[in-house]
């Protein structure tokens, strides 16, 4: 059978299309040849003197060649692990590894300017349970649309992507998660689909749409992208794992991936008709993408002479039948279609602009600050939370309650309490700030939406408000029915050491989830930390040995601990040691003799070292996170 021709491109591509912001759809002609994508597999190996792991080299894709045209949808198909999602994410220049092949745009490789135009769909919806459907895209809309645009025509674009993928019946619901009711699946998908058209991209990528829909819901989906192909003008290319017959029946041409290797490639009508030609017939009331999934599976029809054979053979059979009846009259294709068909040149247009970012830092700054407020407001007026600091302060106010000055040591061990408990408690809350933003932080990075310096102040300074809010009401609560000195400056100072102990704790708590990346590890590091601290804080064990006194320099607790005894005590101060009203130094208590009242602004210095330096952790490691 000759090779299934493409369709021609509708002529009213042959020119950029207008858009309602005055930008246009430039199309864009994907080619794709010879893809190949090899990656290093860690193997077990056990034998009788030794075992160990060795390093082999597995394929995952090879030798992917395909066209896709302004106005049509390609669809890949395959089972799991064959390659789908892999190739996809090659052609949106997302794959980073040991790629070879020539993947172009217009004839153009892959460039900042493409990213610009290319839109990403991954197949599990990232996206901030807590925002509303219009929040999402309205934030969205605030950060990836150039600042030549005002805030009101964002929004307006934003209104008309809703209106365009019917969402405005649900505007106003929150996307919802798995412990909370919100929008249903499909209407999901396309709040993820609305992000990446707010750019009004040329190039249209998509991993799963449809996956855990249902029938009637993905149909919806499909349709949706066959609009926005045919009659935008744009190049869609998607993975799918079994369609639909009528699903199938929508898309313009087909991929069929087995074990990384194209097993056909052409338009979607024709599909049954070669593997015919080939010797695999099948029913002609059969739902050819079954037909097509069975086969890269190694399974012949059920009517088929070759039924019997191996599903090894089948597919060798498969792939020797490509390379011989599709292979060629692809290339032919594709050096038979010339990308300036389309009105694409070489330079970047001028009303796009050349640098990376699409607003300024600041903008950033304060679009990822008002939507981090949003999304946590449910958190940080947690009433749990709330309840538990509120109930500490008072118990702790119970059990100090009004100790004279003459009991100093409930009166240092009640300054230790303020040490230890908001050293802590920040601490752990702060280890779960980035592993539960890690898949939105990826996503959001790879599309080139905001700078990571303005995404880490944004999300650390909106931890602020409750951060220092609670420790603010524990110590009002705490001081004063705790008895310590009734004096506005030393209240004062007490409060602001707590606050600073608040701000080292969470730095550290960051650096830990940063560098981890995970809860159940950031967690158990944390406990580790916070008994170590504990005991190296100067109250428990006064007489540390030599070779490991040096451990307590690196606890912030010690220093938190040592400013609080010299905020309320002075190296002249006295306190009463014997019941007979013998005055002795407060130098000379075992509990401040330990840690001593000298150079406390070193102690202030040492602190703001760890402040900074913890969250420079924090920073770089997130740094190094890249999107594969």
């Amino acid at each position: 059978m000759p090779y299934p021709s493409p369709s021609t491109a509708p002529s009213t591509l042959l020119h950029p299309l207008p858009h309602n912001n005055n930008a246009f759809v430039f199309p864009i002609t994907l080619k794709f040849e010879e893809v190949v994508y090899k990656v290093k597999v860690a193997t077990k190996q056990n034998g009788w003197l030794c075992c160990g792991t060795a390093t082999t080299e597995k394929t995952i894709l090879n030798g992917i060649t395909g066209l896709v045209c302004p106005g049509e949808i390609l669809a890949m198909l395959g089972p799991s692990g064959s390659g789908k999602t892999t190739l996809l994410t090659a052609l949106g220049g997302r794959l980073a590894g040991k790629l070879s092949g020539k993947i172009t745009y217009n004839g153009q490789p892959f460039s900042g300017g493409m990213r610009r135009r290319t839109g990403f769909v991954m197949q599990d919806d990232v996206l901030y349970p807590h925002l509303t459907v219009s929040e999402t895209l309205i934030f969205t809309a605030l950060l990836r649309l150039p600042s030549s645009l005002t805030r009101g025509e964002k929004v307006h674009q934003a209104q008309r992507v809703m209106s365009e993928l019917g969402l405005v019946r649900v505007a106003n619901t929150i996307i919802g998660g798995p412990l909370f009711r919100g929008v249903s699946g499909g209407e999901r998908k396309r709040v993820s689909i609305g992000q990446e058209m707010l750019l009004n991209p040329s190039l249209l990528l998509l991993d799963e749409p449809t996956s855990g829909l249902d029938s009637t819901t993905a149909q919806r989906i499909v349709t949706t992208l066959r609009k926005l192909a045919v009659e935008g003008g744009r190049t869609v290319v998607t993975t799918i794992h079994q369609p639909s017959s009528r699903l199938y029946h929508m898309f313009d041409k087909v991929v069929l991936l087995s074990e990384g290797c194209p097993i056909y490639y052409g338009r979607a009508s024709c599909a049954l008709d070669y593997l015919s030609s080939i010797g695999y017939s099948s029913p002609v009331a059969a739902n050819p993408a079954d037909v097509l999934l069975d086969l890269a599976n190694g399974i012949a029809p059920d009517n088929n002479d070759n039924m019997e054979k191996e599903p090894k053979a089948v597919r060798e059979e498969l792939i020797l039948a490509y390379d011989h009846n599709i292979a060629m009259g692809l290339k032919v294709e594709l050096y038979g279609v010339d990308p300036n068909t389309y009105g694409y040149l070489r330079d970047e247009p001028n009303n796009v602009k050349r640098e990376q970012w699409s607003t300024s830092w600041w903008e950033q700054f304060r679009v990822l600050l008002s939507r981090g407020l949003k999304e946590r407001r449910h958190e940080a007026f947690n009433k749990l939370r709330i309840f538990q600091v509120l109930s500490v302060a008072t118990l702790g106010g119970l059990l100090w309650w009004r100790t004279p000055p003459s009991h100093i040591q409930d009166r240092t061990s009640l300054l230790f309490f303020f040490s230890v408990f908001w050293g802590f408690f920040p601490l752990y809350n702060a280890v779960f700030t980035f592993p539960q933003e890690r898949a939105m932080l990826l996503k959001e990075r790879s599309s080139g939406m905001y700078r990571l310096s303005s995404y880490f102040l944004a999300r650390t300074a909106g931890d602020l408000p409750m951060e220092l809010a609670l420790p603010t009401a524990f110590v009002i609560i705490i001081y004063w029915m705790g008895g310590l000195k009734p004096n506005p400056t030393t209240f004062s100072l007490t409060l602001l050491i707590v606050l600073y102990s608040v701000l080292v704790a969470q730095s550290l708590g960051l650096a830990v989830g940063a560098i981890l990346m995970d809860v159940k590890q950031g967690t158990t590091l944390a406990s580790v930390i916070t008994l170590v601290f504990l005991a190296a804080g100067g109250f428990y064990v006064q007489q540390i040995p030599r070779f490991i006194v040096w451990l307590k320099y690196f606890s912030y607790s010690f220093y938190c601990y040592k400013l609080l005894l010299g905020v309320h005590y002075k190296a002249d101060d006295y306190y009463e040691c014997s019941t007979g009203g013998g005055m002795c130094p407060v130098l000379d208590f075992p509990g401040i003799k330990a840690v001593g009242l000298a150079h406390i602004w070193a102690d202030v210095c040492v602190m703001a070292l760890m402040l900074i330096g913890y969250r420079l952790v924090a920073y770089l490691a997130l740094h190094r996170l890249r999107p594969s």
